[in-house]
């Protein structure tokens, strides 16, 4: 009973122990699928976000074709040097592309092969090699496209660096030229100034500021022709009278050299500069407003960005407690269970263990059967391979006999091929000595008749008549006079003897 209640209390310890490993791996599993989802909702912001600034791409590259790639543009010349650069750069992106794709296939090709090997092993030496050399190919194609891989975005990141750098010069510039316009003024003044306005068409400036600078290379600077003397003394008297009609009389006697036609045009034209300067003072001034919306706007975009981030982050830990507190009530019930569990099963594993201990007898006596069996299968796959080494080397002696009996035959063959062929010559001589002799016997025949004539006279009636030899027979067969008669049985005689 001690024995039984030691048992008893064991079982309860290791099945107590189980529960909480069992509690373990459920919380490492609840960690592991919160963990799960969270790299999936990380995931979907990813794609989320992938795909907003592909639509980006998209809707910036429409625009750029429809501003640079327009047929009816005036730069178009100056653009189409572009366009051919952009068209060059896609087809090597997509032959970099196809290249890309082709040594990935061929990873993936190599990776297949290596897991249908590891369908069928097989414990060899030369299986394990293969399996080495495969593994060792497929990872040095994989170091070698990471370490190409490494060096192409290294050379992206320095081009991006330096196109970076040199758009925030061309940038700085701009705003330089923009912001010094007043210095540039000061700088025209000298006498007969003219102002080029090919830079400022490449640099796409407001149209505005464009059209100020062609009325001043088309009008002769900011004088309007005139030399500085002569334009200062007419900014005197007209800003003077305040650009009335009544400053001409005063403004003939300060320009000696100057008609009042002359005077009048160059009124016109500075009434003009002055509208196509006002004009450019406020585009310029628009420009600095939309430059500071726009870094109001993302100062607000990044104020807000960091707000939904501080709140996803507390939805995040506010799930996470949720989480944690679930996680604390479930653990709760689940012990109680256990508790309850273990009572239990100390009752029922006094009533197993018997049963234990007659299954584990019968599993012995299992056991023991079993290695009976499998001494006789070996010993029947022992005899079954030693009837087959029999079987195979009787084979290879019959082979041999064969082999032995075709080298008799044929060497027979041979033997009997020689005989026949002597006795082709043999029979060969025989003819041809027969044929000789006959020929000789024709020769002495010819001779012969050369010397006796023969002359027979034709009697064909005599094919009829009975031959002296039937004659005598007939004579002999007659019968005596007073003996009876025989009759002898033979064969009938056809009636075309009849009486012959």
């Amino acid at each position: 009973m001690a024995a039984l209640a030691m048992a008893v209390a064991a079982a309860a310890a290791g099945q107590q122990q189980n529960d909480n490993c069992s509690s373990t791996a459920g919380a490492g599993r609840q960690f592991q699928n919160w963990k799960m989802k969270a790299e999936q909702a990380k995931k979907v912001e990813f794609i989320r976000t992938a795909e907003k600034l592909k639509t980006q791409i998209a809707n910036i590259e429409k625009d750029k074709n429809g501003h640079l790639y327009n047929r009816k543009s005036a730069s178009r010349a100056e653009y189409s040097i572009l366009e051919e650069l952009e068209r060059s750069m896609a087809v090597s992106r997509k032959t970099e592309k196809a290249k890309i794709l082709q040594h990935l296939s061929k990873i993936q090709g190599n990776v297949r092969r290596l897991q249908r090997q590891l369908k069928d092993v097989k414990i060899t030496p030369e299986f394990v090699d293969r399996l080495k050399e495969m593994m060792e190919e497929v990872e040095n194609a994989i170091n070698a496209f990471k370490e190409e891989q490494r060096q192409i975005y290294e050379q992206l990141l320095k081009e991006e660096k330096t196109a970076i750098n040199e758009l925030s010069v061309m940038e700085r510039k701009v705003e330089l030229w923009v912001l010094g316009s007043s210095k540039t003024e000061k700088v025209s003044k000298l006498p007969s100034a003219r102002v080029s306005v090919g830079k400022t068409l490449e640099n796409r400036l407001p149209e505005e500021v464009v059209e100020f600078e062609r009325f001043l290379q088309r009008t002769g600077g900011r004088q309007g022709g005139w030399d500085d003397y002569d334009h200062q003394n007419f900014l005197k008297v007209w800003t003077k009278h305040k650009g009335r009609l009544s400053y001409m009389d005063e403004a003939l006697q300060y320009l000696c050299g100057r008609t009042k036609e002359d005077i009048e045009e160059h009124d016109k034209w500075y009434q003009e500069f002055l509208i196509l300067h006002e004009k450019k003072k406020e585009s310029i001034k628009k420009w600095k407003e939309k430059q500071l919306r726009e870094k109001v706007d993302l100062k607000e975009k990044e104020k807000s960005d960091k707000m939904h981030r501080e709140e996803w982050l507390q939805h995040e830990e506010a799930q996470k407690q949720k989480a944690a507190e679930q996680r604390k009530r479930q653990q709760a019930a689940v012990e109680a269970w256990k508790k309850q569990k273990a009572k239990a099963f100390a009752v029922e594993q006094a009533s197993q263990l018997k049963l234990e201990e007659e299954g584990e007898k019968n599993q012995q006596k299992e056991h023991q059967r079993q290695y009976h069996m499998k001494l006789l299968l070996e010993g029947c796959t022992l005899q079954k391979k030693e009837k087959e080494e029999l079987e195979k080397l009787e084979k290879k002696r019959e082979e041999a006999e064969k082999e032995k009996m075709k080298r008799i035959a044929a060497e027979e063959m041979t033997k009997f091929q020689e005989r026949d062929l002597r006795k082709l010559e043999l029979r060969l001589l025989q003819k041809q000595a027969k044929e000789v002799e006959k020929q000789e016997k024709e020769k002495r025949l010819a001779r012969l008749r050369e010397k006796v004539e023969i002359g027979v006279t034709r009697d064909p009636s005599r094919l009829y008549r009975p031959t002296k030899g039937w004659e005598e027979r007939t004579r002999e067969m007659a019968p005596a006079a007073g003996e009876p008669v025989l009759r002898v049985p033979r064969r009938a005689v056809p009636a075309w003897r009849q009486g012959m």
